[in-house]
């Protein structure tokens, strides 16, 4: 049957059969791509800006039709599906920006991230789910886009039907795979995302781990930080930080994600329309986006995402079976856990999230830390002159799990406003650990205080901030955003 170019997005679904399939193309770092898109002028419409002043930004967007030529797709659900593609180009890059950045070489013109973005019904709550961009796939028989040389169904990985096929092929291929209805299609560039995290004022993330790879120039202590655009963009783009691979980038990932739209949504950012219109344009310079989406549904998106916070996002990862499926005369792939993978996708056909439904009541926040507090060694001292203080620092971090002497004394100085932890520069991951307990304390490293650290508390300490040690986030994990951004 004929196939619309916009599509409603409010209908139950239909089942369709589906084989499982292989991949075709070398493996590149990828980088990946992010609903800021979606949120800018999302914002931007729940700002209250006028429908033609939207007119013009909309008239901004490059347009594609990756629908125009496809036949027997699955029927639209309740909801909206978006399918949000980051591909390599690297073409506005400057010079500058590629060597410090490492976007040298030869971009592979596939899409590194593939995720889809549905926004429920009632437009409370959006779910991303990654698509490993290695999944063991087969591509539909399809004419070359740019000779419309006839190609039969073979064997690919998904990333590189992009480069096959285009956007039509990569909606087309999705499809096949999920049976879920694409309702709108956005790509997004290496510079459309720079320039969107710049714009924000740069966004925050958390590492109980030193983070560093190589490949894309990455170096991060363990802490928090506010990465610009292009120190982000190795953040999202690195895959060689340790064993996790894909699937620990596609986790940084969404932590990134749940990030941006926490600062979005809580910096101002919201509240000023000139902030808004740089952001906006920041994203709409280089994205492309299929020609349905327009006017009528940024308003849309704007009127849903007035009340919108990381707790109203949710992350997940298709679920994977197996993470090496090997494909003769082809290579390594990833393949998708088809039970699991349907009843995935099958939740978002139906409308349901996918994360547990947890109280709204907050519960007190732990922090993530690189070393377990039971293996630091920590001797208190009472810098003020209010009597007990040391005690009570003392008994807190003992609480929290710290290995203290239990014996406080009183510092030399008893003027102290600072708390201070005072360590020997060996035992800086501990000193880090410890300092991540008692929030705004100072740092003082000290040659030859050995592994026992220091703590000199100061006026300013009010309470000591429960810590652990970050577990890794199972694979299959179903994430909000208010649970992996920086607390």
């Amino acid at each position: 049957m004929p196939t619309p170019t916009r599509t409603p997005a409010r209908r139950q679904p239909a089942r369709r059969s589906h084989a499982r399939r292989p991949p075709v193309r070398r493996r590149k770092p990828g980088w990946p791509t992010r609903v800021v898109t979606t949120l800018s002028v999302g914002v931007l419409a729940s700002a209250g800006i006028a429908h033609a002043a939207l007119t013009v930004l909309d008239g901004g967007i490059s347009r594609i039709n990756p629908f125009g030529d496809m036949k027997d797709r699955p029927a639209a659900g309740h909801g909206t599906n978006i399918l949000l593609v980051g591909t390599d180009g690297r073409d506005k890059v400057t010079e500058k920006e590629r060597q410090a950045f490492r976007l040298g070489g030869t971009p592979c013109h596939c899409t590194d991230t593939i995720m889809i973005v549905h926004i429920s019904e009632d437009r409370e709550r959006a779910t991303v789910v990654s698509l490993p961009r290695d999944t063991y796939t087969e591509v539909a028989a399809h004419a070359d886009p740019a000779t419309g040389a006839q190609h039969p169904a073979h064997p690919l990985r998904l990333n590189a039907a992009y480069a096959e096929g285009g956007p039509s092929l990569t909606v087309r291929t999705v499809e096949d795979m999920t049976h879920l209805k694409i309702d709108h299609y956005m790509e997004v560039d290496f510079i459309t995302f720079m320039k969107t995290v710049n714009v924000l004022g740069g966004v925050r993330v958390c590492t109980p781990q030193p983070l560093k790879d190589r490949f894309t120039g990455l170096n991060l202590p363990a802490g928090t930080h506010v990465l610009g655009g292009g120190q982000a963009l190795q953040y999202v783009r690195s895959r060689h930080v340790d064993g996790a691979s894909d699937l620990g980038r596609m986790q940084r990932q969404q932590k990134f994600l749940a990030a941006l739209i926490d600062r979005a949504t809580s910096s101002g950012v919201l509240l000023n329309p000139m902030k808004l219109r740089d952001v906006t344009r920041a994203v709409l310079g280089s994205v492309r986006a299929d020609q349905g989406f327009g006017t009528d549904e940024l308003l849309d998106l704007g009127r849903a995402m007035r009340n919108f916070s990381p707790r109203s996002s949710e992350f997940a990862t298709v679920p994977i079976g197996q993470m090496t499926f090997q494909v003769k005369d082809f290579g390594s792939t990833v393949k998708w856990d088809d039970p699991k993978a349907r009843a995935l996708f099958q939740s978002l056909r139906d409308d349901k999230p996918l994360a547990p439904s947890r109280p709204k009541t907050k519960s007190p926040t732990v922090v993530s830390v690189d070393v377990p507090p039971q293996q630091i060694q920590v001797q208190v001292e009472n810098g003020t002159p209010t009597e007990g203080l040391g005690r009570r620092v003392d008994d807190g971090l003992s609480a929290s799990g710290f290995h203290t002497t239990r014996r406080p004394a009183n510092a030399t100085d008893r003027s102290v406003r600072r708390t201070v932890v005072v360590y020997d520069p060996r035992w800086d991951r501990s000193a880090k650990s410890l300092a991540a307990a008692l929030p705004g304390s100072e740092l003082r490293p000290t040659p030859g205080q050995g592994p026992t650290l220091k703590v000199i508390a100061g006026t300013d300490f009010t309470q000591v901030q429960r810590v652990k040690v970050a577990e890794p986030q199972n694979p299959e994990q179903v994430v909000t955003g208010d649970q992996v951004v920086c607390p």
